[in-house]
C-alpha cells in the first residue's frame, strides 16, 4: 500500500466559518482561486479537492496512492473559542467520518480537537471521534491560538491520548511575528517550519515524551528544522540549566518522532533519515494545497532513500502507526 500520512480535506462551511470570523481577510489569486490571509501574509490557498472527494479519487488513482489520512488544515478550529469551537471540530470531523465511511478503502481521518474551549469539552469531542466515528489519531497545531503547544491547559487531552496510545500529528499553524513575513509568501513557507521547530523543542524541554510515553508523534514537513538542528538541542541540554529538566539529551526523544514526507528535498530527507531511521519516516504530499506535490514526494524518497525502505516510507510505516490493514 501507498499511504499519503498527510493530506487535507474540510467542508465547505469551515472556510465560511473562517471568513465570518473577522479575523482574516481574503483575496483571489491569478487562478481565482481564495487565498486567506491573516494581518496581512498569506497562510491558506483554497483548492476545489478540498471539497470534493470524487476528484481526489480520480487524483489518487492517477498517483497510485491507495489511501490518504485526512486531517482539516490551519489554522484548525482554533479561531474560535468555546462552545463555538466545539461545534465547528464536531462539523468537520463528521465531514471527514462520512468521506470515511463512503470510500472506506481509500481514506482515514485524525481528529480536529477543539483546543480552545473547555478542556471536558475539548476531551469528550476526542473520545467521540475514536470511539464514534473511528478516527486513527488527533491533528495538532504547533501552537493553539498562540498558546504554546506545552500548556499545561492541554494536559487533559494529552493524558486521554496516552491513554489510548493515540498518534498525534503536529501540524504548523501561523506563527508569531507573521507581520514581517509579509513579502515573497513567508510564512508558509519559512514561518510555519520554524513553529513547528519550536513546538517540537518545546515538548522535549518540557518533560512531554516523559510523562507520555504512549503517545506516538508525528511531525509534519519532514520535521521541520528539528533533524538539522539535534546536535545544537544536545547542547543546550548540557550547558543551560533551564534544559537539564529531562533525563536524557534532546535526540534521544527525536529518535521516537515519526516524520512525515512533505520537503520534496532529497539532501533533506537523508538528514531525517540519518537522525531518525527509516522506520520513522512516512509518506506524506500536503495534497491537495498548491505547495504539495504528490509526484515529488514520491521521486524524492525513490531518489534519496535505499531501495529497501521504500515499501516502509511509502505505506507500511503508516499502516502500523496508524493500524491500518491491507
Amino acid at each position: 500500500m501507498r499511504i499519503d500520512a498527510h493530506a487535507h480535506a474540510q467542508p465547505p462551511e469551515y472556510l465560511d466559518a473562517l471568513l465570518a470570523s473577522g479575523r482574516y481577510e481574503s483575496v483571489r489569486d491569478a487562478e481565482g482561486r481564495i487565498v486567506v490571509r491573516e494581518r496581512g501574509s498569506r497562510f491558506l490557498t483554497i483548492t476545489p479537492q478540498m471539497h470534493h472527494p470524487e476528484q481526489r479519487v480520480a487524483e489518487m488513482d492517477e498517483a497510485g496512492i491507495d489511501m490518504q489520512i485526512l486531517s482539516v488544515t490551519t489554522p484548525q478550529v482554533y479561531f474560535l473559542q468555546g462552545q463555538a469551537a466545539v461545534d465547528l471540530a464536531r462539523r468537520c470531523n463528521d465531514y471527514l467520518a462520512d468521506i470515511v465511511r463512503s470510500y472506506p478503502t481509500r481514506f482515514r481521518a485524525l481528529a480536529s480537537v477543539p483546543l480552545t474551549a473547555d478542556p471536558d469539552a475539548a476531551v469528550r469531542e476526542f473520545v467521540r471521534c475514536l470511539d464514534d466515528l473511528g478516527m486513527v489519531g488527533a491533528i495538532i497545531g504547533s501552537n493553539i491560538d498562540g498558546r504554546p503547544i506545552d500548556d499545561p491547559a492541554f494536559d487533559a487531552f494529552y493524558a486521554e491520548a496516552d491513554r489510548r496510545a493515540t498518534t498525534l500529528f503536529i501540524h504548523p499553524m501561523v506563527p508569531a511575528g507573521i507581520e514581517v513575513m509579509n513579502p515573497y509568501a513567508l510564512a508558509p513557507l519559512v514561518g510555519f517550519m520554524f513553529d513547528t521547530t519550536l513546538a517540537v523543542s518545546r515538548l522535549i524541554f518540557s518533560g512531554f515524551f516523559e510523562r507520555y510515553p504512549r503517545v506516538k508523534v508525528l511531525v509534519g514537513h519532514l520535521g521541520a528544522a528539528v533533524p538539522y538542528l539535534a546536535g545544537r538541542l544536545d547542547i543546550g541540554w548540557r550547558s543551560y540549566s533551564d534544559c537539564q529538566g529531562i533525563p536524557h539529551p534532546p535526540t534521544e526523544y527525536i529518535r521516537r518522532l515519526y516524520l512525515d514526507t512533505v520537503s520534496f528535498h532529497a539532501p533533506a530527507l537523508r538528514c531525517a533519515l540519518e537522525t531518525v531511521g527509516p522506520d520513522r519516516i512516512v509518506f506524506g504530499s500536503d495534497y491537495p494545497h498548491v505547495i504539495g506535490d504528490v509526484g515529488g514526494a514520491i521521486a524524492s524518497i525513490q531518489q534519496a532513500l535505499p531501495a529497501t525502505t521504500h515499501d516502509g516510507v511509502l505505506g507500511h510505516t503508516a499502516a502500523e502507526l496508524f493500524g491500518i490493514s491491507a
